[in-house]
């Protein structure tokens, strides 16, 4: 066979497929929400990241209607030029307002995604330090915090999973004028929790940033919903926060939060932040409607409910040869081990109307693959009791 880009694409293709490795998109048919129509099949679903079930709620969705017809559908141009609307400034300041008794002198920063949120943040650190920094990176970081450290082309330390000990003693041999350590608040494959307290000391001790990713825990821990900050009752001018808002938020985007110094640095240094057009105002508004829901009454008994379907599933048995990973959140993994035997009782599941996502490796270390199980407040009792008598048939299957 002659060489040709296409016939190594292809023998590149060949090789993620013998690892049982492909990744294939599904095509939903139907609202957001636990019971869906997939590819023309109806499913419950344990995948989604809609944790207070927001994407579908009434007053989100005529808030984004509203303010598609205020606003129309796109913004036109980044934040500098004119895409920055009177919707982006609300939301901006509502959030400040959320996250001020965590973060003194707070100023908030949209961005379109958490991906992109992290991109600019990482940027703009390495840039205010000149090359003279160096990032401490929790060893399951989220890929966008690590791609980030990446791009910076900056010095970097991966320190053990959430091992205080072992940052304490790479902070105390580093040189670097700027240290930042970077964290999950919750780990998106594990669904632990950082040692946030813990980290924030050693960054205070040793003049350090911490920048923390709330993707997994903005709206869903603390009384009103702030996230970790509130959860572990952290402040401190040290502490940059990301947090996202199409998780818990039901919406789109995504922010960094800090110290008004830091956000201006960000605005005029952080290239993922100038050089992209806004997302869409009418987004923004939408996100408004959900952020009082989520600070509201009803916010507080839907993280209530979610609590009680954790505690429902994380105390049933699972099958044998599983492990079933410590998480007190919405995140609920099963390890079950190779790719083959995930991808096989993926299937089973499906078979019994349950969709339950595989995930692989790289996503998650080899030999560690796993059914990572999430859970909304939109589920049920009773579709968590169907859930439990699918893995009961899947151990003896």
């Amino acid at each position: 066979m002659s060489f040709t880009p296409l016939n190594t694409l292809k023998s590149h293709l060949n090789v993620i497929d013998a690892q049982g490795l492909r990744r294939v998109r599904r095509s939903v048919e139907s609202v957001c929400q636990p019971h869906l129509v997939v590819d023309g099949q109806p499913l419950l679903t344990f995948n989604s990241n809609d944790y207070l079930g927001l994407a579908a709620h009434p007053l989100v969705i005529e808030a984004l209607k509203e303010g598609a017809s205020l606003y129309g559908a796109g913004s036109g141009a980044s934040h500098l030029i004119s895409g920055h609307s009177q919707a982006h400034e609300r939301l901006e300041e509502l959030l400040g307002m959320m996250l001020s008794p965590h973060l003194p002198s707070v100023r908030v920063l949209s961005f379109s995604t958490g991906y992109m949120a992290n991109l600019g943040v990482l940027s703009a650190m390495a840039d205010v330090a000149k090359g003279d920094i160096t990032f401490f990176s929790d060893a399951l970081n989220h890929a966008s915090l690590i791609d980030g450290i990446r791009l910076s082309r900056s010095s970097c330390e991966v320190y053990r999973h959430a091992d205080v000990a072992d940052l304490s003693q790479r902070l105390s041999s580093c040189q670097s004028t700027s240290k930042v350590v970077v964290t999950d608040g919750v780990f998106s494959m594990d669904g632990d929790i950082a040692p946030l307290q813990d980290l924030l000391r050693l960054c205070e001790q040793h003049g350090a940033w911490l920048l923390l990713d709330d993707a997994h825990g903005f709206g869903v821990l603390g009384d009103s919903g702030a996230g970790v900050l509130q959860h572990f009752n952290l402040r401190s001018e040290q502490l940059i926060y990301m947090g996202t808002l199409g998780k818990a938020a039901g919406v789109s985007g995504a922010f960094i939060a800090a110290h008004e110094n830091f956000i201006e640095w960000m605005v005029q240094r952080s290239r993922p932040y100038i050089y992209t057009t806004a997302s869409a105002p009418a987004l923004a508004h939408a996100l408004l409607a959900s952020l009082r829901l989520i600070r509201a009454d009803e916010g507080r008994r839907r993280r209530a409910h979610l609590q009680n379907l954790i505690q429902q599933l994380s105390t049933a048995p699972v099958p044998a040869g599983w492990t079933r990973m410590h998480s007190t959140t919405a995140i609920q993994p099963l390890v079950i081990g190779s790719n083959e035997q995930v991808l096989r009782a993926s299937a089973d599941l499906q078979a019994q109307g349950i969709w339950i996502s595989a995930i692989r490796a790289p996503t998650v270390p080899v030999n560690t693959a796993r059914l990572r199980i999430t859970l909304s407040a939109s589920h049920t009792t009773e579709d968590v009791d169907r859930l439990v008598r699918a893995l009961s048939f899947e151990s003896i299957s």
